[in-house]
Order: C-alpha cells, then structure tokens, then sequence
C-alpha cells in the first residue's frame, strides 16, 4: 500500500496579530495559533473545528500563503492553493468575468486555461447577465456562487473553503455540497473550516482540531468530532 505524500507540513507554528498605535507605543498582542503542527495529505478532506476565535480562519490564510507565521514553519510541497471565503473579497468595480480571470491567475493559472473555463463557471455560478455587471452590484449569494464557481471549475491543488457551505439558500447549499463530496470522492484535497461538526463528519475523512492556539486532536473525522462534541457538552 502507497503512503500518502504531505501537501503541506506545519512545524511549531505560531501567529501574533499586533494593533496599536506607533507613536504612543500603547499596542495589543492577539495569538490565535500558538503552538500547532500537522500534516495535510494529498487526498484528504480535512475539516478543522474548534470554538469562534480559536484560529481556523487564520490557518486558512497560513496554508494559502496570505499570511506569514511568527514562529514555525509552513511548507507548502509544491502545490496551488485557493482559498474560498465570503470575507475576500472582489475589485468591486470589476465584472465577475474580470474578477474570475484575476482569481484564477493568482492561483497561478495561464489565462488562456482561465478563459476556457468562463462560460462553466458562470453556468455553475447562476449569474446570467450579472457575469458581466461590476460586482459591486452583486448580492452576497451572488458574490459566494461566483467563488464557488471559480474554486470549483479552475482545480487547484488544493481547496480551502472557509464556512462557504453555511450561507446561501437551500438550494445552492445542496448544489455546492455536491460538488464537495464529488471533489472529495475523485481524490482532490480540501480543507474546510466549519462551525457545523456534522458536517465535517460527513464530508471528510480526517478532522482537525483547534482549542487555545494548540491542535487538541487530529485523525479521523468520526474520533475527532466525537472528541470535540463530548467536550462542548
């Protein structure tokens, strides 16, 4: 049997978001990661729980490179990464087809690729003549259905989703979680943040999870979120 290879390794990482003001010297210290180590494997869907500020969000933005740890290491093994949030955000200005070539270039995509996977995603996204309106005039479920459509139809390496599955309507929750089990099934790795232990259960194979800055448990999903649902009780 063939060992999973590591996507991506963190080693002893740690995280301080620092606010102040310079000239008074009066500055406050926050420190969502403190200490926290782990492998993702490709292949595996990986959903981290934990309670609000406990540092999900921010691992997300570590294993897509927008942030840089204070301590520690993050070795990304050569993949490509995307990140799928409601809270990055668009050039409003620009048209979701615009919007959509940019995103994908920063996955590091060749924009021919790109533009031949325009006419899917806007398919999938639903957005009709809005595809090529500003997206300043979209609707939160508009702008969500259009980085659901870009993640989804460009295939980085690696999909992290940030809570993308929790807001929208019935109907395209069921449509986007389709799409996640046919990702995870193929084999793709996925890193999902949710609030929702069930649906970390039923969606991943492995689970992470977050408490105080440290990781309180990883391994299967079923063990972990039993862990983490006996502990909230």
């Amino acid at each position: 049997m063939n060992e999973k290879k590591s996507a991506i390794s963190l080693k002893n990482v740690r995280v301080t978001y620092r606010s102040g003001i310079p000239l008074t010297r009066a500055t406050s210290e926050y420190t969502p990661l403190k200490d926290v180590s782990f492998e993702l494997y490709e292949g595996d869907s990986l959903g981290v729980i934990g309670r609000n500020g406990a540092g999900k969000s921010t691992l997300l933005r570590l294993l897509n490179g927008i942030i840089k740890p204070d301590g520690g290491k993050v070795i990304n093994h050569g993949h490509k990464t995307a990140l799928l949030s409601l809270t990055v955000g668009y050039d409003q200005n620009l048209t979701g087809r615009q919007n959509a070539v940019i995103s994908g270039m920063m996955m590091g995509l060749e924009k021919q690729h790109i533009v031949s996977k325009l006419n899917e995603i806007n398919e999938f996204a639903e957005l009709g003549e809005f595809f090529d309106q500003p997206v300043k005039n979209y609707s939160t479920g508009m702008k969500q259905r259009l980085g659901f459509g870009v993640a989804i139809h460009l295939k980085p390496d690696i999909l992290l989703i940030d809570e993308i599955l929790a807001v929208g309507d019935s109907r395209f929750k069921k449509k986007s979680e389709t799409v996640m089990k046919e990702k995870i099934t193929s084999g793709d790795t996925v890193v999902l943040v949710s609030h929702s232990p069930a649906t970390v259960k039923r969606l991943c194979n492995k689970a992470l999870w977050i408490e105080d800055g440290i990781v309180a448990k990883y391994g299967e999903s079923a063990e972990v979120v039993e862990a983490y649902e006996k502990s909230q009780s």
